[in-house]
């Protein structure tokens, strides 16, 4: 299973190495009762009561026919954090509402994701990495170091 998933906040935003993910994804959903189009991979799909949320890639956006929403870029945090972590999410979320970005947040078992609009990628992949830059030199700084 690797290994241990951490908890320490700080040394979440210490570790993480957040990476751009390739390609550009949108948001659709299948409508409660209704098949998904065949030979659709969704990189995530949740459940809600109103039908089947999807987040599909460019490609499968298009050949899905179905009407798109949040066109973006993906972030993995690329850190192993654990489910039961206490305002890791809350902190990235933070940092990115400083900058008046809107964001969807998927928490898969390894690791977490960040949707931002596509315009914002970069922006958003620099903010998360002064985010750990900061994280690291408070550890630097920190009294016995």
């Amino acid at each position: 299973m690797g290994p241990t998933p951490e908890k320490n906040l700080q040394q979440l935003l210490r570790t993480m190495q957040p990476t751009l993910l390739e390609g550009s994804y949108g948001f659709v959903t299948v409508a409660h009762g209704k098949p998904m189009p065949p030979g659709l991979h969704p990189l995530m799909t949740y459940r809600e009561a109103e039908g089947l949320t999807l987040l599909l890639d460019e490609n499968e956006l298009a050949r899905s026919g179905l009407s798109h929403a949040f066109f973006c870029r993906g972030i993995s945090l690329n850190v192993n954090s654990s489910l039961y972590a206490v305002g890791f999410l809350a902190a990235v979320s933070e940092r990115l509402a400083r900058a008046a970005m809107s964001i969807n947040i998927v928490s898969a078992f390894h690791r977490d994701y960040i949707f931002v609009p596509s315009s914002r990628a970069e922006e958003a992949l620099q903010a998360l990495k002064e985010l750990a830059a900061e994280a690291k030199g408070a550890q630097a700084r920190a009294p016995g170091r």
